[in-house]
Parts: C-alpha cells; sequence; structure tokens
C-alpha cells in the first residue's frame, strides 16, 4: 500500500472524482437520496480529497462558518486511518484561516472517531435522511 495523501481539491477541476465518492458512500451504500447529497454550498466550500496513490479514496469539505462535512471514505479503505488523516488536513485548515471553532454534523455511529479529534456532542440524537445523527463542536485554542 502506498502512501496516502490529502490535499486541498478544486471543486471545479475535481468535480468528478469528489462527486464519484460522496456518490459512492453517500448515495449508493448509505441510500441518502441525492437531492439532499448536492447543495449550492459545495461552491463555496474548501474541498479535501485523499488519494492513495493517484487513486481518489476519501474526501470532505469545510464550509467558510466552520461546519465539516461530507466525510467519506471508499469502503476498501476505511479501518486504514484515511478518515484520521482527512480530518487532521481539514482542522489544520480550518485553524489556518481562523476559524476556531469547528462544527460537524455526525453520524452517531462515528461519534467516537471525532471524539479522539477533539469534538464534544453538542445536541441530543436526531434524523438526517434518516440516518441517526448529533451536532458535535470543537474548539481550537
Amino acid at each position: 500500500m502506498s502512501e496516502i495523501q490529502v490535499r486541498i481539491a478544486n471543486w471545479q477541476k475535481d468535480n468528478a472524482v469528489l462527486r464519484q465518492i460522496r456518490e459512492s458512500v453517500f448515495i449508493n451504500e448509505q441510500a441518502v437520496p441525492p437531492e439532499l447529497e448536492w447543495d449550492a454550498e459545495d461552491a463555496s466550500a474548501t474541498h479535501f480529497l485523499a488519494l492513495e496513490g493517484d487513486y481518489p479514496i476519501g474526501t470532505a469539505r469545510l464550509l467558510p462558518d466552520g461546519h465539516i462535512g461530507r466525510v467519506s471514505v471508499l469502503k476498501d479503505w476505511r479501518g486504514l486511518n484515511v478518515g484520521d488523516k482527512i480530518l487532521r488536513t481539514v482542522i489544520a485548515e480550518a485553524e489556518r484561516l481562523g476559524l476556531n471553532r469547528q462544527m460537524l454534523s455526525a453520524q452517531v455511529h462515528a461519534t467516537p472517531f471525532y471524539q479522539r479529534l477533539g469534538f464534544k456532542v453538542v445536541s441530543g440524537e436526531y434524523l438526517d435522511a434518516g440516518i441517526p445523527h448529533v451536532d458535535m463542536v470543537r474548539e481550537s485554542h
């Protein structure tokens, strides 16, 4: 297995691979309706792309207000710390931009993953696209 790299992606230039990963994870695997997956926020977000060699394996986005979302890793690469690398890159970029409060809506099963990165649960459980979620916040110092 070659080294996994995470880089800032360009929504226009990298659009096809970003969409492919999110479609595979959210729409095909988790049955999120396409109209809930694609929104106007993508145009203003900073996108991140994880690659193994030249192969795209994961993505996430950071909104201008510090919201992190659409964190997704292709099934065959889960459990290999790809999500961890993506999130650490997103957090570093958020802090570089002065966004010292990062927020996300986490699928309940993923809360321990986010807690390891310093996020705290700040809401009760609710359904988003039929999947249980909680709101989480991380404060940078």
